[in-house]
């Protein structure tokens, strides 16, 4: 959905309740300016997007980091890296 900043000013509540279903551009004069989108999007989209302390980190996905493996036909990259130091 795309409105005008002055439609979005005066319809605030209406355009609020639309991005929970899908982004509300905001245009003005006549270019997109803003998206508006529903949090639960937002934090989709922010969610492991950065970089966060370990201690931070949940438990599940402290598992899935510590259950997770390189599949055998990435084994070359191992050569690759062998003699590499941080």
């Amino acid at each position: 959905m795309k409105v005008t900043s002055t439609e979005f000013q005066q319809n605030i509540g209406r355009y609020q309740d639309a991005a929970l279903q899908a982004p509300v551009a905001i245009t003005k004069n006549g270019r997109p300016h803003t998206v508006l989108i529903s949090a639960a999007f937002f934090e989709m989209v922010m969610k492991g997007r950065v970089a966060r302390p370990v201690e931070d980190l949940d438990d599940d996905t402290l598992k899935a980091i510590a259950g997770s493996s390189v599949s055998d036909e990435h084994a070359e990259l191992d050569e690759i890296l062998k003699d590499w130091t941080p």
